[in-house]
């Protein structure tokens, strides 16, 4: 569902994405884990085509992002981070808005997403007026909606309270179960290892490591503080150079 081919992005002189290949089937979660300033949100945000790629190829259902804009951002739903969110929309008419743009006029089916996510109570209240937990459940609402085909995450599960996490994972659960690729970015290891089918890490740019089978259960059987010990073995010390 998601193909990205040796994609790059430059800040300046600076190559943010170096080079980035990576696939991301049909009913996957994936995590994608590395420090601050490794590239993860440039990469997600270009996959999207909210960032122009200084090269590559990234298909979104088959259809090629540079080729067939329209066409692939109708199918991917990104959370980006801080959400954008319209401030002046109530949380109802801000998912309403960005299904109509996605071809999904549905209002059964978006007040039953608000409800999964624990946002019915709060569906008339302006974006403006929400917390960063609650901008950040509106936020994933928003790329869930019209039943996308891709979704991509940027930190997406930070800062929600237990019950709101538990209720977020359980609709991501749910968008896999259907179908979709889901993408997220997390410095919250235990969600990556709970959640995801496959583990990446990037750093300085680059995919360092892709695990998945029997490759991620070899590691997760290492017990606890596993994820953690193949995260710092995989990553810089001292953060980006």
């Amino acid at each position: 569902m998601l193909e990205v081919r040796d994609l790059v992005v430059y800040y300046g002189k600076r190559a943010a994405v170096d080079g980035v290949s990576l696939d991301v089937g049909r009913g996957e979660i994936v995590a994608l884990l590395g420090p601050n300033g490794a590239g993860k949100s440039t990469s997600l945000l270009a996959m999207a085509g909210a960032v122009a790629p200084s090269g590559g190829v990234t298909r979104i259902a088959g259809a090629d992002l540079a080729a067939e804009p329209l066409r692939a951002r109708a199918r991917v739903g990104l959370a980006d981070q801080p959400p954008s969110l319209y401030e002046f929309f109530t949380v109802a008419e801000h998912l309403a808005f960005i299904g109509e743009s996605r071809g999904a006029t549905d209002t059964g089916a978006q007040t039953a997403l608000l409800e999964a996510l624990g946002l019915g109570g709060i569906a008339g209240r302006l974006c403006r007026e929400l917390s960063f937990g609650m901008r950040q459940r509106v936020g994933l609402a928003a790329a869930l909606v019209g039943d996308v085909d891709v979704v991509l995450l940027d930190e997406t599960l930070n800062g929600l309270d237990p019950r709101a996490a538990l209720s977020a994972r359980e609709v991501l659960t749910a968008a896999a179960a259907r179908g979709a690729a889901v993408l997220m970015s997390t410095h919250l290891l235990g969600v990556a290892e709970r959640l995801c089918h496959r583990i990446l890490i990037m750093d300085q740019g680059k995919i360092r490591t892709d695990l998945s089978g029997s490759e991620l259960e070899a590691v997760l059987a290492g017990g606890p503080g596993a994820i953690e010990e193949l995260y710092l073995a995989n990553t810089a010390e001292g953060g980006p150079t």
